[in-house]
């Protein structure tokens, strides 16, 4: 079983001012905190889905203590309450996450390796969980995986149901 922590949770990291009641309403729908200081303007690579389903990846970060959270939007363009059906993985331990990011993963082509979600030591993971997208509407989005290698610079970012992307990492 894969385990992480994210440090203390004081809170001392957290925006403070007007986007704070933003901020918090956001992280309110995911089972854990997403890191904040990245440039959600920037564009790794977007996925077109099904229905108007639409992932931007607007980073790919390597932290300490191991790990790489990428981290962007989900836009739902369809007509419909989007529930990320299939996006929480097969997986026996990961199938009770619910509508979320746990089926996720990163591919290594070079070491020829995948990373999956990471989790915590009661099976939940280090990603985003969604609460009906409404139509035309859009969600931040987080998930933790195992850091592959420093050389490895490029990713392929996979969510279930949606296209494979190509990603590169920073830090």
């Amino acid at each position: 079983m894969l385990t992480a922590c994210g440090g203390d949770d004081t809170g001392s990291d957290k925006p403070k001012g007007p986007e704070a009641a933003s901020t918090r309403a956001e992280e309110g729908k995911s089972q854990a905190p997403a890191p904040v200081g990245d440039d959600e303007s920037q564009v790794l690579n977007t996925i077109a889905g099904k229905d108007g389903i639409e992932v931007v990846v607007s980073s790919a970060s390597r932290e300490p203590g191991g790990f790489i959270t990428v981290k962007g939007r989900v836009k739902n363009g369809s007509k419909q309450i989007w529930a990320a059906v299939g996006w929480q993985g097969t997986e026996q331990e990961l199938v009770s996450n619910g509508a979320s990011m746990a089926g996720s993963s990163l591919v290594d082509q070079q070491g020829k390796k995948r990373y999956l979600i990471l989790r915590d030591t009661d099976g939940r993971c280090l990603c985003t969980k969604f609460e009906g997208l409404q139509p035309g509407t859009e969600a931040p989005f987080f998930a933790q995986f195992p850091a592959p290698p420093a050389e490895t610079t490029e990713v392929d970012f996979q969510i279930p149901t949606m296209p494979t992307a190509t990603i590169k990492i920073s830090g």
